[in-house]
């Protein structure tokens, strides 16, 4: 028998800046329903929510966390998450999970950037919002400026559902205004009309009634508030103290008449086929959150979404199609642990210690839409402090990227090097800190390398002789063979005729790195069974690089003579004929290097931009052009060499505040210019004599 029905379930994520409050509000709304013995507090380490020691540390929170209360009969959920930029990857995986985003935010502070960032991750992830106003027993607060300024920015659906009576060390509890009381900082009756009509906006039959009576009973106002908050005609302000502990049991009880249930959210599959919120239908979840604990071992969060699941039931895990075997099933109230008989749907469960199961992930009968979490921007290459690190240091990586999305590590083919991406350079400070405490795995860094190309501008015809004689059997190949451009965009069959390769025989192409080998062999001038090794000659010389070690590309290698001796030719010989021709013609043919350009996108405050589109000019950027952005914010958009934007984060951080967010993703190459080039090469050989 369920503990409760999805009816009485209420699901809420906590978000905003950072030092807004959110832990502290969650762990008092544990105490103020019987969830805590006590009031845990983020200053002295005692709240349920920071369940790091990193987090205790640093006195705010580093990664999502999950607990529980029960008020008047209704199972709340809460999922507190991060509040500063560094770990907003946190809270897409939350968003998901929940059907309410409660924005909370400072009355002191005002909107902060991380604000604006996850009030519009919330309208994109579809879920309904509120606003809670804490910290209103600071001093110097302008309540009707706060509402405003929340109304300008946000949108007129942003209105006050109670009001404090005073502000500062005054305020001691809140006025309603879904049914107006006397008193309160600012006159509650001047927000009852706007929120009546947000709440009718949204029910054409109570509109209906509305219009003809020009009243509602509470009760229907109330039911009127859910749907009006799921369409977002209204978004509804609360005003708290969470260090005072006002207006919290207010709050609690507009949580469980007002906010709405599982049912009361439309989902849909990945597919588009929607999913209903009955416990009796079939199983779908997802896991939104995995956390690795040194103790509990695995733990992966999920969120039923219909059906229900039970203790040692075997499911399906949609993405991998294999089948897994729950064993117990748990609830959370942060880093603590109950076993439960089931779940339900519209329930938060955790799974521990199964294999194979990861963020994101389907379970059921039914895939709902992937996860997407923010692109870390800001990397880092990794290497192992000691040969015990080495044998440990993959496994210990693969923890944290399990843990969290917005880590990746990229092992570069070029430049051989394991590069860590994450969200900021506090980001991967911590995520390094962590691997070494909790698998003791010691790791130096240093700056990523460009993954520069190098390619040739000309072409250069000649030949190269390869003799080696050693007692016995000796080497003998000679190659002749031409090195030209490529055009990039080509179509191979169009290309390569044999009105362009005079005698050509045929060629082979390769459009990763736009690279082709013509046989213009006649007379058999070069064996048959030796012309794959030259080719593997080049391929392998193309690998290394020839101006600076980086990897060729767009380039065409015509043989057409060569010469052999039918006692010391062998496919080592011609190899190494092969990969030595192409270096000296390669560095006669007008070689360049290329450079990786990236298109950039920065979003950042209107009055920002003019400092902004300056500093990319610098960064030798190309401005493609701008869009408006919600919140009174500008995206710029353009082109820049990914060598200038590698330590943009700290730039960006500096110019605007921390009111600033950028995203790279790939564009092309193009020729590094020559004073540039120059310096690259420089580096390069001089990296070379210190090996």
């Amino acid at each position: 028998m369920a503990r409760y029905s999805t009816e009485d379930i209420r699901n809420i994520a906590l978000v905003g800046h950072g030092h807004a409050g959110k832990t502290t509000l969650a762990d008092l709304i544990l105490f103020r329903t019987g969830g805590n013995n006590r009031a845990g507090s983020v200053d002295d380490g005692s709240s349920l929510f920071d369940t790091d020691d990193d987090e205790k540390e640093r006195k705010s929170s580093i990664t999502s966390s999950v607990g529980h209360a029960t008020h008047n009969g209704k199972r709340i959920n809460i999922i507190d998450t991060p509040g500063f930029p560094d770990f907003l990857g946190q809270v897409p995986g939350s968003l998901r999970a929940v059907e309410t985003a409660a924005i909370v935010i400072n009355a002191a502070h005002g909107i902060e950037v991380n604000t604006r960032r996850v009030f519009q991750m919330a309208g994109d992830a579809g879920v309904g919002r509120i606003i809670i106003l804490t910290k209103l027993d600071s001093e110097n607060i302008d309540f009707a400026k706060i509402v405003q300024s929340l109304r300008e920015t946000f949108g007129m659906q942003c209105i006050p559902i109670n009001v404090p009576d005073e502000v500062g060390h005054s305020f001691s509890r809140v006025f309603g205004t879904l049914k107006p009381e006397v008193g309160g900082v600012v006159a509650s009756t001047i927000y009852h009309e706007p929120l009546v009509d947000a709440i009718v906006e949204a029910d054409d039959a109570l509109m209906e009634k509305y219009m003809e009576t020009m009243d509602l009973s509470l009760d229907e106002a109330t039911a009127g508030v859910t749907k009006a908050i799921v369409a977002g005609t209204l978004i509804p302000i609360f005003c708290v103290s969470g260090k005072q502990d006002i207006g919290v049991t207010e709050l609690l009880d507009r949580i469980a008449t007002m906010l709405p249930s599982p049912k009361d959210v439309e989902r849909t599959d990945a597919s588009g086929n929607p999913v209903v919120a009955d416990s009796n239908g079939p199983l779908v979840a997802q896991v939104f959150k995995t956390r690795i604990d040194p103790f509990v071992a695995k733990m992966n969060f999920i969120r039923l979404f219909s059906g229900s699941l039970k203790k040692d039931a075997s499911v399906t895990n949609r993405t991998t199609d294999k089948d897994i075997k729950v064993g117990t099933l748990n609830e959370a109230q942060g880093s603590h642990l109950a076993a439960i008989d089931e779940a339900v749907a519209g329930d938060i469960a955790a799974l521990v210690k199964i294999d194979g199961l990861h963020t994101s992930d389907s379970l059921g009968k039914a895939t709902m839409p992937a996860l997407e979490f923010l692109q870390p921007m800001v990397g880092l290459a990794i290497e192992p402090k000691t040969t015990a690190d080495q044998q440990k240091i993959s496994g210990a990586v693969s923890k944290v990227v399990e843990e969290d999305p917005t880590i990746q590590v990229v092992r570069d083919e070029q430049t051989h090097e394991m590069v860590l991406y994450g969200m900021s350079d506090l980001h991967l400070s911590l995520t390094i800190d962590r691997i070494g405490k909790r698998d003791k795995v010691g790791i130096n860094t240093h700056t990523p390398r460009i993954p520069y190309r190098e390619t040739c501008t000309g072409s250069a015809e000649g030949s190269y002789r390869h003799k080696k004689q050693s007692g016995g059997s000796g080497q003998f190949a000679e190659v002749h063979f031409k090195v030209s451009s490529l055009p990039r965009d080509i179509n191979p069959e169009e290309y390569f005729t044999k009105a362009r390769f005079e005698s050509m025989r045929e060629f082979h192409y390769d459009p990763e790195r736009n690279y082709a080998f013509v046989d213009r062999v006649t007379g058999g001038s070069v064996p048959n069974q030796f012309i794959p090794a030259v080719e593997k000659g080049i391929i392998e010389r193309m690998t290394k690089g020839v101006l600076a070690g980086y990897q060729v590309q767009d380039c065409v290698c015509e043989l057409f003579f060569g010469k052999d001796h039918p006692v010391d030719s062998n496919e080592t010989a011609f190899k190494t004929a092969g990969s030595m021709c192409f270096r000296d013609m390669f560095l006669k043919a007008k070689p360049v290097l290329l450079e990786p350009i990236v298109h950039i996108e920065i979003t950042v405050p209107a009055d920002k931009m003019g400092d902004i589109t300056a500093d990319l000019t610098t960064r030798r950027g190309r401005m493609e052009g701008m869009d408006a952005a919600p919140g009174g914010y500008t995206v710029v958009k353009g082109l820049v060499p990914l060598s200038e934007v590698q330590e943009y984060a700290r730039g960006l951080l500096s110019m605007t505040g921390g009111q600033g967010s950028y995203m790279l993703t790939p564009s092309h190459y193009e020729v590094v210019p020559a004073h540039e080039q120059q310096k690259i090469i420089a580096a390069a050989k001089h990296s070379d004599e210190d090996e």
